[in-house]
């Protein structure tokens, strides 16, 4: 009759005998370098981001600024209606190419009764630079060579801000740069002339200022 507990020990030898024997061939073999699990390929690697030159994108820079006030600050008095009611001296840097004329709108944004204009002026050389302070009121000016039209008013030329008591108002003048001459005479209206410049403007740029009373 054999022996349980021999039996037993002779188990225990033949599974250690058995250990002994498993060569490291027999060892399951590690997933090779570049696969996932269960030996598939990894996911691939989200490409690096392309590097962007902005070498070939030439920035225009075009500027409308004034020796009287910055942008968004106040408005001097005599500038304005409480004042000498002169207008501003303007200056800017050169225009885009291909501009052949300029022309300049001034109008008020936060004006009770809605949008109120102040200056129109067209008919500019793209050679000039600046507009000097206090330009006379008329419908042609010789120097520099230009046209002006009506304001809110109606009249022709410059008028400066004397908005009601309160809250400041924004007063925005805006350059325009035009690819085409306006054919209109002197004396027009600011609807006429953005009429006219529709389809036509190269670049614009504005400078604002404030007043309140």
């Amino acid at each position: 009759m054999p022996c349980i507990r021999c039996g037993s020990s002779h188990l225990i030898v033949l599974l250690v005998a058995l250990s002994l024997l498993c060569l490291p061939g027999c060892r399951p073999k590690p997933p090779e370098a570049g696969t996932g699990e269960a030996g598939l390929p990894p996911e691939p690697e989200p490409p690096a981001p392309e590097e962007t030159s902005t070498a070939e994108v030439p920035e225009v820079t075009w500027q409308l600024t004034s020796m009287a006030f910055a942008n968004g600050e106040p408005i001097p008095a005599k500038y304005t209606g409480d004042g000498a009611d002169l207008s501003p001296p303007l200056s800017w840097g050169e225009p885009p190419e291909g501009t052949v004329e300029l022309a300049l709108i001034c109008d008020d944004p936060d004006a009770p009764a809605g949008t109120w204009t102040h200056w129109v002026l067209y008919g500019l050389s793209p050679e000039v630079r600046e507009l000097p302070e206090g330009l006379p009121a008329t419908e042609t000016v010789a120097e520099p060579a230009l046209k002006q039209g009506l304001n809110s008013w109606p009249s022709i030329g410059y008028r400066g801000p004397k908005p009601p008591p309160g809250k400041p108002h924004r007063y925005q003048f805006t350059l325009y740069a035009l690819s085409e001459k306006l054919d209109l005479a002197p004396g027009a209206t600011k609807e006429q002339v953005l009429e006219a410049m529709e389809a036509k403007v190269l670049a614009q740029t504005m400078l604002e200022g404030t007043y309140s009373r």
